[in-house]
């Protein structure tokens, strides 16, 4: 079937889904601070919050919205999910405490759960050695939505912080309206599956994917790099603005910097690195980069070199999409819903433990009282997980993949 406006609204609702989680991420601190008052280090603990019940939702209803397309198709999910986000960037957009923005981060996190959907869309209309290849458009629709977020929270933040959530609002809208035209039903009669609400909560998907051959070591290894790899939405705001000095400006400008260059290298980048590595090569050579780049930043104090570093720094952004096209090829065609949804489920988990993880190592490295400031002090914690993910794959057992 012809594929390309397809997969121009797949990727846009990939970009709208990260603009959920990079659209608040530059006016976070003063919002929380106007609505709530107290310290930057009490804001980045509140942040954290609202970041963890993001990820909570899409833990739980990842594996459900996942199982839900394998069984009613993937375009009514994917349809349904941008209403429904649209109508939360309203209620965002008119949010006047602390609990309402919890609430809409609650029902954002189910409504941005599709990154199953859409995964499971392109594992349809793909060959298996496409796969890795187009699981990194995936990656590279998230890194613009990365850009995107940033740069609408920043730019439209200088006109109030609910500018930003009206025109995320009006972006949703306008693309299930694109969807609607342009986006064909790829579930058919031949691979739709029964629903098992068993195998649609998280434990369930766990459980029945887990079994298959060689992905145990592959989701735990997933599920390390997701805290760590995290750590630039859960923390990246409150510590430029306290080792550098940044405004909200400043800091959308430098996450659209980051975001730019991980499109850039995951869209198109990656399928050179695949030809010269192989899948394994890619992923271990994106571990040890992403090791050094965590302590440069961590160590480095001038704002204006981590700036230009940052195109540099995502060339590790290889991992995720090679893990994706390994695991893939692994399952059958008729569970490739239910395999994206347990890998969104294990990335929500890692979202849960980062923001809460990173953001307390933040604030007891830069309250008032600690014994030593140390703003970079959670990217020594992501590089020591890069090590853990390196141990985990170089000591994995190799399975072939089934007939």
């Amino acid at each position: 079937m012809p594929t390309r406006l397809p997969l121009i609204f797949i990727m846009i609702t990939v970009v709208i889904d990260a603009m959920g989680i990079g659209l608040i991420m530059p006016v976070m601190p003063d919002l929380i601070r106007d609505v709530g008052g107290g310290s930057l280090a009490d804001a980045a603990i509140w942040g954290g919050i609202l970041a963890t019940s993001f990820a909570v939702m899409q833990f739980i209803f990842g594996p459900v919205i996942g199982n839900l397309s394998d069984r009613f198709g993937r375009r009514p999910v994917l349809l349904i999910s941008l209403l429904v986000m649209a109508a939360d960037y309203l209620v965002m957009a008119l949010a006047g405490s602390l609990w309402l923005l919890l609430a809409g981060r609650i029902v954002g996190g189910i409504s941005a759960s599709t990154q199953s959907t859409a995964g499971a869309f392109i594992a349809d209309i793909s060959s298996p050695a496409e796969k890795a290849r187009r699981f990194g458009l995936i990656g590279a629709a998230f890194g613009m939505g990365f850009v995107f977020g940033p740069l609408l929270g920043g730019l439209l933040g200088e006109y109030g912080a609910r500018a930003p959530f009206y025109a995320a609002a009006g972006l949703a809208l306008a693309n299930m309206a694109f969807g609607f035209f342009v986006l064909p039903e790829t579930v058919t009669d031949r691979i739709r599956r029964p629903l098992r609400w068993a195998r649609a909560n998280p434990l369930g998907a766990f459980a029945h994917v887990g079994k298959l051959p060689g992905l145990g070591r592959l989701l735990t290894l997933f599920f390390f790099y997701q805290v760590a790899f995290f750590i630039y939405p859960a923390i990246w705001a409150y510590f430029t603005q306290a080792r550098f000095g940044w405004t909200p400006a400043m800091t959308g400008l430098s996450l659209a910097t980051f975001g730019i260059s991980v499109a850039l290298v995951q869209g198109g980048l990656i399928g050179l690195i695949l030809k010269w590595l192989g899948d394994r090569g890619t992923v271990f050579y994106g571990l040890i980069f992403n090791f050094v780049s965590f302590l440069a930043v961590a160590l480095i104090a001038n704002g204006w070199v981590v700036l230009i570093l940052a195109p540099i720094t995502a060339l590790g952004a290889v991992v995720t999409p090679a893990l994706q096209g390994m695991m893939s090829r692994r399952v059958p065609d008729d569970s490739q819903g239910e395999l994206q949804g347990v890998l969104s489920s294990v990335g929500a988990l890692g979202m849960i433990i980062s923001p809460l993880l990173m953001t307390q190592t933040f604030a007891a490295f830069t309250a008032p009282d600690a014994p030593v400031q140390f703003p970079g002090a959670p990217f020594f914690l992501s590089a020591a997980l890069m090590v853990l993910c390196a141990l985990i794959f170089v000591t994995r057992r190799r399975a072939p993949a089934p007939a």
